[in-house]
């Protein structure tokens, strides 16, 4: 039983008569009643008494036209739904982006949805942690990516990954080499940090106070990039998210070391503001991006 033979049938309950139901569906009368009468002998019941003008459903019949309308039903709202999918393709969604997940991953993602959908536009900003939430309340972005998310009454938080800290060093420092470091060791080192007022400065002065370590903060930057290039200058070790370094690892700039027993990670999100219907667009993205963490 094919779906046209079930839009046959239910066109031919609800006009209660075999010729209107025919002429609906493009097809000859005769047609019409031989497949209500082939219906009726695969099911083994009769569907309609034919005793009565106009056509009358029977119990079994009235059974049978409910499900065949159900599945009707749902066959044209799943294809509408993917119809939107499909429409999606020629709009745009806005992402912020935190600079240290923007410029070493998020331009390679938005390339590859970009080849899924050739005709979809992602516009992506490069913006501090305060002032990618800024845009995402303000309406200014369709979704925010940063580290350390926090959710509140306004804004929806989904954890994206949890990105390992490790030890990193210019290839001349007396630990480089090494694979693993013992958290005492870093005692005075000279230490390129983040500003004071970023999550992940939070996040690492609660560590190294947890190990009773205490540091020589000779450089802060409120970037990861301009971290690692004071780290590749020789200024000062610093601890960062593993996924941000490979690059500079890979050209010999940098080197790297785990600290022993530390399970230090940086947790990234997606946030977007409660309350927003997303547009197709965007939330495919969305979606995209959660198949990537």
């Amino acid at each position: 039983m094919t779906l046209e033979n079930l839009k046959i049938f239910k066109d031919i309950a609800q006009t209660k008569r075999i010729s209107r139901g025919a002429a609906l569906n493009g097809i000859s009368q005769s047609a019409a009643s031989q497949l209500i009468q082939h219906l009726e002998r695969d099911l083994g019941v009769e569907l309609f008494d034919r005793s009565k003008r106009p056509l009358a459903l029977t119990a079994a019949g009235r059974l049978y036209y409910d499900a065949c309308r159900d599945i009707l039903r749902r066959y044209e709202q799943a294809a509408a739904e993917i119809a939107a999918l499909q429409a999606e393709a020629c709009g745009s969604v806005r992402l912020a982006c935190i600079y240290s997940i923007g410029l070493h991953e998020m331009a390679r993602r938005t390339a590859e949805f970009h080849q899924l959908h050739p005709t979809a536009r992602v516009h992506l900003e490069y913006l501090r942690p305060d002032k990618v939430y800024e845009a995402v309340l303000s309406d200014q972005t369709d979704l925010g990516m940063l580290s350390y998310p926090t959710q509140s009454r306004e804004l929806k938080v989904i954890p994206w990954r949890q990105e390992k800290m490790i030890l990193v060093l210019n290839p001349s420092h007396a630990l480089a080499g090494r694979e693993w470091v013992e958290p005492k060791e870093l005692e005075g080192a000279r230490f390129v940090s983040f500003d004071e007022d970023l999550a992940i400065r939070k996040a690492l002065d609660r560590f190294l106070r947890g190990c009773g370590v205490t540091v020589e903060r000779v450089l802060q930057f409120d970037n990861i990039q301009m971290i690692k290039e004071a780290v590749a200058a020789g200024s000062g070790i610093s601890i960062l998210p593993e996924p941000t370094v490979v690059d500079e690892v890979g050209q010999k700039r940098l080197v790297t070391a785990a600290i022993r027993g530390a399970d230090l990670k940086r947790p990234v999100g997606i946030i977007y503001r409660k309350g927003k219907k997303l547009s197709p667009t965007a939330q495919q993205f969305l979606e995209f991006l959660r198949s990537k963490a």
